[in-house]
């Protein structure tokens, strides 16, 4: 069974996790003590990459557990459920931070601009820990990039924080604070909607980004004996770990002469070599068996 891209992060994530639980608390009491609308966006946005973090974690070890007879894969899609569940709860936090914000704007009330201000820096060096942690696995796990990027929105809004708690400090613009508040909104909610965007296309089996199934053909079409190549397709079973099967057409001297087992070997080879995918299944036939088939060939 393969190893999903996910495993190896588990360590950092748990690290991540600890470090999200302490600017969570923070946040809370600052946003308790100062009344920041602002605070408290980010102290939901952190509760939201506190249950993100714990969910994708469980997931990559759901996903560990090997595949039977019901589920011939193992559960590794766990991942890709819990980077949806994350995308949705990244989303409606987003969401009430520009109401919450836009409220704000015309009932501006009094904040403690310097415990603000403390509780925002403390939150801003605990994220800028936790991106480190998991900036170099965003482009393998979709779970870890969800992480990655609800940590990455956290700590833009604590940048904002910080920059709403000195433009009270120094001009008692109360609604700093709220536009602080709607600007933590407007960085989640797109970032949420990529998130959500790539763990569709898994969902809907589309062709894993980077694989041209055409530049696929012309390569299975170059393999000696090979004469066609339908039903061609690719899907991502979870973050690194994409999978390929086609039906193959074998000229019927050249399976006589050098047996099915080598061009079987010759197009995994080929696969794995120009495309890393590891997981490929082919169906030999001879010519004229595509006349037997029902399904529509691509």
């Amino acid at each position: 069974m393969a190893v999903t891209a996910a495993q190896g992060y588990r360590r950092r994530m748990v690290a991540v996790l600890v470090i999200i639980a302490v600017i969570l608390a923070v946040e809370v009491v600052g946003a308790v003590v100062s009344g920041s609308l602002a605070l408290f966006a980010d102290a939901g946005h952190m509760l939201a990459d506190g249950f993100g973090v714990a969910l994708a974690l469980v997931a990559t070890v759901i996903a560990a557990r090997p595949a039977t007879d019901r589920t011939t894969f193992g559960l590794q899609r766990a991942e890709i459920l819990a980077a949806l569940v994350n995308a949705v709860i990244v989303a409606v936090i987003g969401g009430f931070a520009i109401i919450g914000g836009v409220r704000r704007l015309f009932d501006p009330v009094p904040v403690d601009s310097d415990f603000m201000l403390l509780a925002a820096v403390v939150g801003l060096l605990g994220n800028v820990v936790a991106l480190f942690l998991l900036r170099s696995g965003r482009n393998v796990s979709l779970n870890v990039r969800g992480a990655y990027l609800e940590v990455l929105g956290d700590t833009l809004g604590s940048v904002a924080v910080v920059g709403a708690a000195i433009v009270i400090m120094k001009t008692g613009f109360l609604r700093a604070d709220a536009l602080a508040s709607i600007l933590i909104g407007f960085m989640i909610v797109p970032r949420a909607w990529m998130l959500l965007r790539d763990v569709v296309n898994v969902l809907l089996e589309a062709t894993p980004r980077g694989v041209d199934l055409e530049d696929v053909r012309r390569h299975l079409l170059e393999a000696p004996g090979v004469v066609d190549v339908h039903d061609l397709h690719a899907w991502t079973i979870t973050s690194g770990v994409p999978v390929l099967s086609a039906h193959i057409v074998v000229a019927a001297d050249v399976a006589a002469d050098c047996g099915q087992g080598s061009v079987l070997d010759g197009l995994h080879e080929c696969i794995a070599g120009h495309f890393d995918i590891e997981h490929s299944t082919f169906q030999l036939e001879p010519e004229g068996h595509v006349e037997h088939e029902h399904a529509s060939h691509a």
